[in-house]
Formats: structure tokens, sequence, C-alpha cells
């Protein structure tokens, strides 16, 4: 009986042993196997470069007097290879499943109206219901900004549902332009819209 009960107790330290082993080894590769990967890494697998923005007041004027405000935003710019343009999306509305009013505004393609004077990307932006940080039209300018890449501002369109996208890449959008990438190929949130006639 004390062999028996021995051999239990031996087998129940092994097991354990082995369990805490696996355990280890998960957490080393980055958790459970077909876990959900971060935002920042999810933009990197997919072709995308991780960016971190500061919002800034005044970039129409001399770099000395810019204003750097509080906060950051996570961006994930993707970049075409064949000419160079690019496109920027929030981690947050690049990584959800749900349904976000940036995501929506993409793929509805809604066109212009061609109304207002100032920057067309910021008045589109206006016009589906965002805001471009500084609406775009001010004469001080402004952006999200990060030194040493191509777009050192950026003009992104955030919805009242902080969902964020650049500005000039839901512009081009519209008009059937991609810049970067399809971000319908990697937007987590897949289009709800009907497909237009001729595309497949």
């Amino acid at each position: 009986m004390r062999v028996i009960r021995a051999a239990s107790i031996a087998m129940f330290l092994f097991l354990c042993g082995i369990n805490l082993t696996l355990t280890a080894q998960a957490a080393a590769a980055g958790g459970k196997p077909g876990a959900p990967k971060p935002p920042d890494v999810y933009c990197t697998t997919t072709g995308g470069e991780v960016e971190t923005r500061t919002p800034v007041y005044g970039t129409n004027g001399p770099i000395q007097d810019w204003l750097p405000l509080a906060g950051t935003q996570g961006f994930c710019q993707y970049t075409l290879a064949s000419d160079g343009s690019r496109i920027h999306v929030s981690l947050e509305t690049l990584d959800t499943t749900m349904p976000t009013l940036a995501a929506l505004a993409y793929y509805a393609e809604t066109a212009w109206n061609g109304q207002g004077e100032g920057n067309p990307a910021s008045l589109y932006c206006t016009q589906l219901g965002g805001s471009d940080l500084f609406g775009g039209i001010n004469a001080a300018g402004g952006g999200w900004v990060v030194f040493n890449t191509t777009d050192i501002v950026l003009e992104a369109c955030i919805f009242p549902d902080h969902s964020t996208i650049d500005s000039w890449g839901l512009f081009y959008h519209s008009a059937n332009i991609i810049r970067g990438i399809d971000l319908s190929t990697v937007l987590k949130y897949a289009n709800p819209y009907p497909l237009k006639k001729g595309t497949q």
C-alpha cells in the first residue's frame, strides 16, 4: 500500500512538472497558441510599422515654435512599395473586431461634397463627422508628430468614438485611390457594405 501511495505521489509531481514546463514554454512563446496578438505585433505582422505620435499645435510655423500637447497615439503606418504612398490608422482602430466610425468611413467611400475652403482632406473628415485635430483650416496648423520619418506631421481624422485614420488616405480612398495598403485586407472589422459593381 505504501509503495502504491509513493508511486502515486511521484506520478503527481511528475505531471505537475510537465505542466509547469509547458506553461513556461507557452509564456516564452508569447502566450497560448492561437491567442490574439497585441495591436503593435498585429501591425508589424501585417506589413506595417508602429509609430507613437504626439499631438502638436502650430506646425505651420518654425519648428522651434511648435507646441507639443499632452498625450500620445499609436499608429500603424503601411507603405506601398511601388510608389511610396502611405496610410496610417490608429492601432486600436486596426485591431478591433467591433465596428468603428473610422473603419465605416473608409469602407463607405462617401464622395466629397467639395464644400469649404482649405485642406480638402480635413474638410472631407469634417463632412464625415470627424475632426482633423485642428480642423485643417486654421493658419497655425497642427497634427500628430513623430520625427525621423517621411510624414513628420500626420493629419488624422478622429471620430467621436476615438477611432482614427489618416485624413489623406481616407480622402483618396473615397475616390477609389489606394494609398499604402487597402485597409480592408488588414482591418479586423470586416467591410459590412455590399461590394460595388465591378469589384471582386
